[in-house]
């Protein structure tokens, strides 16, 4: 690890200190836990820990999201935030993470003021500039400050200084809720979030020490499974029993996509066709 990671750390730490007090969104992915570490070690008992509970939110994560503030000794506070109920967001707009995040760190927000917390924090970091992340926009309306952005950290900095600090999460896949497992437009039902999310639970099962692993539904009929480069030919030896396994959940055709696992591939179109220009005006700076 360069000296550059180390010194980004020290901002980092330095700004959280300066903070004196704060709420973080905590989902329990490689960022948030990152910062909810670092956080803990400058702040002490003035760092709460805040998780969402929603169908789009699986199970297992909420509970080693809980199990790590247990360890950690962080107040932990669950939300009941059903995405669902807040208007627009079934109908899958482009913009359904702002409507989401709207709602989130409002609440959030709410929960800090009640407590007297000073700041309410996520793990946004400099990679998140690359994709489309409308969540951000909400984030800015409410004031919500993403230190490891501003400390200049990227994803693999992130990972290689949880490792330093032995956190369990320094090797873990990437996660995103369960709702960006559909194309824009196309609804979003509690029904087809079950549906998907037992799907990637089935695979993990089947495919122990399987990386990252997203099942894509299309016209809720059609599973488009992504995996590592690596992992495609695991999956490929057993094609009929994973295709046997996902028809049983629902799903009337199951395909393998070819070129892997990648961040935001539902964002893909939208960003084809906006160009490099209008993909530019995602970013935040």
């Amino acid at each position: 690890m360069n000296s550059a990671a180390w010194e980004k750390l020290a901002a980092l730490r330095a700004e959280l200190c300066g903070l004196g007090s704060a709420a973080i969104a905590f989902s329990g992915g490689v960022d948030s836990t990152f910062l909810l570490r670092v956080a803990k070690e400058e702040l002490g008992g003035r760092v709460v820990a805040v998780t969402a509970r929603s169908r789009s939110f699986p199970a297992r994560e909420l509970e080693a999201a809980a199990a790590f503030c247990r360890a950690e000794g962080v107040e932990h506070v669950i939300l009941d935030c059903e995405e669902l109920d807040v208007p627009g967001f079934a109908e899958n707009p482009p913009d359904r993470c702002y409507l989401c995040k709207r709602n989130l760190f409002g609440q959030i927000a709410a929960l800090a003021r009640g407590r007297g917390l000073a700041a309410v924090l996520d793990g946004t970091n400099r990679d998140d500039d690359a994709d489309w992340r409308p969540g951000r926009r909400a984030a800015r309306e409410l004031g919500v400050r993403s230190p490891l952005h501003e400390a200049g950290l990227g994803k693999d900095e992130i990972r290689a200084l949880s490792r330093a600090e032995g956190l369990p999460t320094a090797d873990k896949p990437s996660m995103a809720c369960l709702a960006s497992r559909f194309p824009y437009g196309e609804r979003i039902t509690a029904e087809a979030l079950d549906r998907v999310g037992r799907a990637e639970d089935w695979l993990r099962a089947a495919f122990p020490g399987l990386g990252q692993v997203r099942v894509r539904s299309h016209g809720g009929t059609l599973a488009r499974i992504e995996v590592s480069s690596a992992d495609i030919p695991r999956l490929t030896s057993r094609a009929s029993e994973i295709s046997a396994a996902l028809r049983a959940l629902g799903f009337a055709y199951v395909s393998l996509d070819l070129q892997g696992y990648r961040t935001g591939s539902m964002n893909e179109p939208l960003l084809a066709a906006s160009g490099p220009a209008g993909h530019a005006t995602t970013r935040t700076p």
